[in-house]
């Protein structure tokens, strides 16, 4: 190269480096579509969270699976504190465990001499399969129901001590707070984390265990939410109110033990009847016995 064309190269290297600098100072325009589409609440957010084998193939059965055969209890699950993901799973493979122990058990007797007609152990498989898929359905159904009776009893003892702190003067969200930082039951810690969550998004505590109460189906939990706004929200001493309140949750839950008892009870009578009945027929089977025995 000659000496032009080195300086032809320099002075366009310069230039260039010149134009990259006044530009950088220069004040910039954002497009607005592309801001908007990032300020959007819709936009998408890529998550690397990685799924356990559990979690993904209940994630596969919620998207595979019609909406119809596979509904979601949520309150259920929300008060057990499981996932959606988790119960679908569970349903699966309860399922394919009842399709297989049919064909498990003609297998073993047919291994043994033993002949079954086809039609049984293809409605057998076929009952197995669909007693599977629902099993998941009682089992979280009843589990949610203890889990409320619990959660109703730890409730009027929340309620006695919310009154407590009402009455030493404590505020309203005082009085919460206190209340719920008592127990490390299962009960208390819900109720403090939504209190704690209430507090940062700036709800009230009433509102936030009405909420609360919506979400796990707990109707207890709603009227003391509506009795501490009162206190809250128009300042109305409600100790009273409160203490009825637990007093009354505490005979609900006394009536329901009772009930269920006199449940038991019922069903051990039969029981017991069969045995006493055997009982007489053990006495008084010799004697009729002896008699036909002398009989000419």
């Amino acid at each position: 190269m000659t000496g032009l064309q080195y300086a032809v190269a320099a002075g366009g290297l310069s230039g260039a480096g010149l134009w990259l600098v006044i530009r950088s100072l220069l004040p910039a325009y954002p497009n607005l579509a592309q801001t908007l589409v990032m300020l959007s609440p819709f936009t998408p957010v890529k998550t690397t969270e990685k799924l356990s084998g559990w979690e993904a193939v209940g994630r596969w059965g919620i998207a595979a699976l019609p909406e119809k055969i596979r509904p979601i209890p949520a309150k259920d699950l929300a008060l057990l504190r499981v996932t959606p993901a988790w119960f679908i799973a569970r349903k699966m493979t309860y399922a394919l465990i009842g399709f297989l122990l049919p064909g498990v058990a003609s297998t073993c007797l047919l291994l043994v001499g033993i002949h079954l007609p086809w039609v049984a152990p293809g409605l057998v498989i076929l009952l197995g399969g669909v007693l599977g898929f629902l099993l998941p359905d009682m089992e979280v159904r009843s589990r949610a129901a203890r889990s409320r009776s619990e959660f109703s009893r730890t409730l009027a003892c929340f309620v006695d001590l919310v009154a407590l702190e009402r009455a030493c003067g404590s505020g309203t969200k005082q009085a919460l707070d206190m209340a719920a930082s008592v127990g490390d039951s299962w009960v208390f810690t819900t109720l403090r984390e939504c209190l704690d969550r209430n507090t940062w998004a700036g709800v009230t505590g009433w509102d936030g265990l009405r909420e609360l109460a919506v979400e796990l189906d707990v109707s207890d939990l709603a009227d003391v939410a509506d009795i501490i706004a009162l206190s809250g929200a128009e300042g109305a001493g409600v100790n009273r109110i409160l203490r009825a309140k637990a007093r009354t949750l505490r005979e609900g839950i006394l009536l329901a033990d009772v009930t269920k008892a006199n449940e038991v009870n019922e069903k051990m009578s039969l029981p017991v009847s069969v045995l006493g009945i055997v009982f007489l027929a053990i006495l008084i089977t010799p004697a009729l016995l002896s008699m036909m025995i002398a009989m000419p």
